[in-house]
């Protein structure tokens, strides 16, 4: 069978086994012994600051309510920013390139936060679903766009993510196998098509972390319309 560009989002195996598997056992292997500088170190350190950063702004706008939702979506932050970077590793798979994941995560987050406002403020909720000042005439109509948008924002978080990452991914796949082309035939064109590489890892990694973070925003801001 022809390999093809999408094949990269497969998951790589050696004698069976998968590599992501090897790349998720990096950190145990990288430190095999537990001691003391695995709770104070200057990561550790950083790592804290850096969630309590992310809580404080993204529990900011909402009331007492809302802040019991804050371990969740940290948590689920982090997931998925690890799994974002991680899928930048040579020979890993990337699960949040897969939109049945993204719709996994998606859609029960934001089934939780629309029967959240429907068990705590009921005529606020449905209210959303009409725009105040609305012309009789229109009432209809309007109270079906906005059903149909209420139920497409799911659908939208698992699209962006999906669509960003694969997007960034296949760019890095096609830069890297124009340089492998080149370097047979024009050796300096192939150099200055692998300085293209660089900026663009980077800006994979900007991609990565920016689309983990507008996840949990959106779904923050779904909350904050419910609580």
């Amino acid at each position: 069978m022809n390999p093809t560009l999408f094949d990269q989002f497969m998951s790589p195996q050696i004698l069976g086994i998968p590599l992501v598997i090897l790349a998720l056992l990096m950190p145990p292997i990288i430190f095999p012994t537990l001691n003391n500088r695995w709770l104070k170190n200057r990561m550790s350190t950083l790592q804290l600051w850096a969630i309590n950063l992310f809580t404080k702004q993204l529990m900011l706008p909402m009331n007492k309510t809302g802040h019991q939702w804050s371990i969740i979506l940290t948590s689920l932050m982090a997931m998925l920013l690890t799994t974002n970077l991680l899928g930048l590793l040579p020979y890993t798979f990337t699960p949040t390139t897969q939109l049945s994941m993204n719709m996994g995560l998606a859609i029960p987050m934001w089934l939780a936060t629309v029967l959240t406002g429907l068990r705590n403020q009921p005529t606020t909720s449905l209210g959303h679903l009409l725009p105040e000042g609305t012309p009789t005439p229109l009432t209809p109509i309007l109270i079906i766009i906005e059903t149909i948008s209420l139920f497409i924002r799911p659908l939208a978080l698992a699209v962006r993510l999906t669509a960003n990452l694969t997007a960034g991914h296949l760019l890095i796949q096609l830069t890297s196998a124009a340089v492998l082309t080149l370097l047979s035939t024009t050796f300096t064109l192939s150099m200055l098509t692998m300085t293209i590489l660089l900026p663009l890892t980077i800006l994979e990694l900007a991609v990565a972390m920016i689309q983990a973070y507008v996840f949990v925003l959106l779904l923050s801001l779904y909350l904050q319309e419910n609580t």
